[in-house]
């Protein structure tokens, strides 16, 4: 069975792209030059995949963490006779500080060893595998490194060492004494481009050193976050950050493709794109964990994005590309075993063509959050934002796929009512920064409507709590939001039996809670979902429970792995992390639960 677990990887980010690193030093996940792009090394999907690994040759121990205020990786290895420092990264533009991280990221992958104590022998294999490990490309060496060209693209690594070649894979054995150096670098251009310049030792240092200096500025101006758990939610703001595709502010939902929900599951699926919903909630979360000085330009990436949809009738997309891409159109890889053989593995998100209503809530709740920020919105961002909120107000009443993206039929889901409702009281109180005065009245209207017919028809006698749709039995964690947004205070009877039922009826025995047990029409089982025990913990806050939210707490971040990293799910039988890693949702779910405790504790 192929695939390291799920929580031995760590991310690298230059806000444009990424790479997972195992704990034994090898990227098996690039993609160059945008998070969406064809993987440049693939092994996390497929032995054959690709990887560029640097590992002592023979037994060693390893641990690591991101140097401090940065994700840049440092991973140390320990064998009998020495100790040496791996550290990873992805270079920002040059001298790059604050705002300004990632706007001229180069797309190259920095890789330094130390050799810090006594001496080492040291193996490097490369093995680049373009077009998700289609392409086996030619390997030439060339002043200051190694070559590879195949398919459309073309790869530089520059190394301080002779490599051996054999079928498209370099391998090279190097000693290191103490205090001993070696840096490598690989660089990423288009087959028709002119040949890749390689970069010396010292260029190769100075950029890692520029790259961790430009992570720390970008901290040290951005996060200010002071209450409990600190470390872990200014951490999860930097997760986030390096999940943002710098040039246009869109954030991924994940940086990886079809880690499964079910080991040997069908639930596969691509989340290397921005959802309206995700992108929102990190925004706001954004507003705990780092100063959101970009949130103008993220609005306005979605009002071109969706430029004149809702002008013209049409439903909101839910999931656009990162710049801003329509056509996410899905399709299989078949040539890819899967992880641990979870097969399909798919690129694009069929979601592209599902109605969801629930995104004009998660949009102006943002927008109304970060109102001190939005200054600088056009008109036409302006007019985006508002006509979010008449089509709330003129489509609630529809069915839709909800939260989920269920593949099954549209249904009247509480979760999408509900954040019509938040679209509207949001946009009310926009209603002057959106030059919409005239709209109030009938918005409230229509606000109020909404609020009727959920207290009427999404409550459950025989459930005891709120349900998953109008006319169900079914418990669903996304109603938890009916306190976090403010429908109904935490301590309302009705909430604090949706708190208690979901407690009690959609946890697993570690007392995570699933999203929902209901048949969502496909195959298989999923895990327990961090962001649903987040949201528990958050609600419970809000509830007045603070010590049950501070034990839920804890027992969402015991999944947490090594670096501060959280997957989309917990496998019930393993307790080990999966789905695509890391996760926006859960590190946003993460940071508003801290946040609420932390409120609800009066620090």
């Amino acid at each position: 069975m192929n695939g390291w677990p799920i929580g031995d990887y760590a991310l690298l980010s230059d806000c444009r792209s990424a790479a997972l690193v195992s704990r034994s030093g090898s990227v098996d996940w690039l993609c160059l030059p945008r998070f969406d792009a064809p993987a440049v090394f693939a092994r996390l999907l497929d032995p054959g995949g690709g990887h560029f690994a640097i590992r002592p040759d023979g037994e060693f121990e390893a641990s690591r963490a991101y140097v401090s205020q940065t994700m840049a990786l440092e991973t140390t290895f320990v064998t009998a006779s020495g100790t040496a420092v791996l550290t990873d990264a992805m270079a920002v533009g040059r001298n790059e500080r604050g705002h300004d991280l990632g706007a001229g990221s180069p797309g190259v992958l920095l890789r330094r060893l130390v050799c810090t104590d006594g001496e080492m022998e040291v193996e490097v294999s490369y093995a680049p595998r373009p077009e998700y490990g289609l392409v086996h490309p030619i390997l030439e060496a060339v002043p200051g490194g190694l070559a590879a060209r195949g398919g459309a693209v073309q790869l530089l690594l520059s190394a301080p060492a002779a490599f051996q070649v054999e079928e498209a894979t370099a391998t090279a054995h190097l000693h290191l004494a103490a205090r001993q150096m070696v840096v490598f670098a690989l660089q990423h251009g288009q087959m028709w481009d002119p040949p890749l310049a390689a970069w010396g030792a010292d260029q190769i240092d100075g950029r890692l050193e520029d790259t961790l200096d430009g992570w720390r500025s970008w901290s040290a101006i951005h996060q200010t976050y002071k209450g409990r758990w600190r470390d872990l939610v200014l951490h999860s703001g930097r997760v986030l950050q390096a999940l943002t595709f710098a040039p246009t502010k869109a954030i991924v939902a994940a940086p990886t493709t079809s880690l499964p929900e079910s080991v040997g599951g069908e639930r596969n699926w691509d989340y290397r794109y921005t959802w309206v919903r995700d992108a929102s909630l990190t925004m706001d979360a954004l507003w705990v964990a780092a100063c959101p000085h970009e949130a103008s330009q993220f609005f306005t990436f979605l009002a071109y994005a969706a430029a004149s949809e809702l002008r013209r009738g049409l439903d909101l997309q839910i999931v656009f590309g990162i710049g801003g891409e329509r056509d996410l159109s899905e399709r299989e890889l078949p040539h890819l075993a899967g992880w641990r053989d979870s097969r399909p593995v798919r690129v694009g998100n069929g979601a592209w063509t599902q109605r969801q209503l629930d995104v004009y809530g998660e949009l102006l709740d943002a927008a109304q959050r970060l109102a001190g920020q939005l200054a600088e919105l056009g008109p036409a961002t302006r007019r985006f934002l508002a006509a979010a909120a008449d089509t709330a107000a003129g489509r609630w009443t529809e069915k839709d796929q909800g939260i989920w993206e269920v593949r099954g039929e549209p249904r009247d889901f509480l979760y999408s009512k509900l954040m019509c409702w938040v679209a509207l009281d949001r946009a009310i109180a926009l209603a002057p920064e959106l030059s919409s005065e005239h709209r109030v009245e009938g918005w409230t209207a229509a606000r109020d409507e909404i609020r009727a017919a959920i207290l009427d028809h999404g409550w459950s006698e025989q459930a005891g709590a709120f349900t998953q749709a109008f006319g169900s039995d079914r418990l669903d964690a996304s109603n938890l939001m009916l306190a976090i947004t403010g429908f109904l205070p935490g301590h309302d009877p009705r909430m604090k039996a949706t708190i208690d039922a979901t407690a009690a009826h959609l946890t697993d025995g570690r007392g995570l809670v699933y999203r929902y047990l209901a048949n969502d029409g496909l195959a298989g089982e999923e895990g327990t979902f961090l962001l649903c025990t987040f949201w528990l913990a958050h609600a419970q806050a809000l509830a007045g429970e603070v010590d049950q939210a501070a034990a839920t707490f804890e027992r969402a971040v015991a999944a947490i792995n090594d670096v501060g990293l959280l997957a989309e799910e917990v496998d019930v039988p393993s307790g080990k992390m999966i789905g695509n890693f890391p996760q926006a949702f859960s590190h946003i779910g993460l940071i508003n639960a801290a946040w609420a405790i932390t409120q609800a504790q009066g620090e």
